[in-house]
């Protein structure tokens, strides 16, 4: 990889670790674009993984104390399931497919009936998203939308939201590097230089997003939240759309 392609995806880390920061979830959407434009489905889908978890993981750190750790587990222990199903499969998706399930993710989601959100403090609630989740991370590569239904539905704050979904986001990573580092074969893969420089960059990006979204209202937090994640799916069913006619 050449220094110039190196440098700008390091700058692109930094930015979607900074709008992550701020709203729990949009910059892995985003990143996971960029990198499946740039490199092939089980590369882009290590490098993400590596990524996000340094992201998640410091971003958890700055707020360990607002975790809501009910939610989380149960949340965790429906992921972890279907993280066993799907170590049976060892699939790895067509580019296209991945666009399109990162582009139809918000808007399932959003069009869920009423009856149907989820209660974080619910097992049976936090057994079906997680599997969900756990399930869309491993096709799509990211499974924010499916994460900010479960959390935005109860009565969680701003905080409390960005903080668990962090918990959280560093499980399904850690699977997703596994899934395709060692049961796809494709350890080693990835630059250690670049994955190096993604740690970092996803640390600072982070780091820079909290004074941000402590300045936010709930009202701001949730308005913008949407706003973004709408953008980004659009763009990603058109790429997806268009891989699949003109392949």
């Amino acid at each position: 990889m050449s220094v110039a392609l190196m440098l700008g995806l390091t700058s692109t880390m930094v930015a979607t670790a900074f709008l992550s920061g701020i709203f729990g979830m949009a910059g892995g959407l985003i990143l996971m674009g960029v990198l499946l434009t740039l490199m092939p489905v089980p590369e882009a889908m290590a490098l993400h993984a590596v990524t996000q978890m340094a992201s998640n993981g410091w971003r958890g750190v700055l707020w360990v104390r607002y975790v809501h750790w009910r939610g989380a587990a149960n949340f965790l222990a429906g992921g972890a399931l279907a993280f066993a199903a799907w170590t049976f499969c060892r699939y790895v998706p067509p580019k296209p497919l991945a666009l399109i399930l990162l582009g139809l993710s918000p808007f399932v989601v959003r069009l869920m009936p009423a009856n149907l959100k989820p209660r974080p403090e619910r097992l049976a609630h936090g057994l079906l998203f997680g599997a969900a989740s756990m399930s869309l991370m491993l096709l799509a590569g990211v499974s924010g939308p499916m994460i900010d239904a479960y959390f935005n539905s109860g009565t969680l704050d701003r905080r409390q939201i960005v903080a668990t979904k962090a918990a959280c986001q560093v499980a399904g990573h850690s699977a997703k590097l596994v899934y395709f580092g060692s049961l796809v074969g494709q350890a080693g893969s990835v630059d250690p230089a670049l994955g190096a420089a993604a740690v970092v960059a996803s640390v600072v990006g982070t780091s820079l997003a909290r004074p941000v979204l402590e300045r936010l209202s709930e009202a701001q937090f949730r308005q913008w939240t949407w706003r973004i994640i709408t953008a980004v799916a659009v763009l990603y069913l058109a790429q997806g759309a268009y891989l699949l006619a003109w392949p």
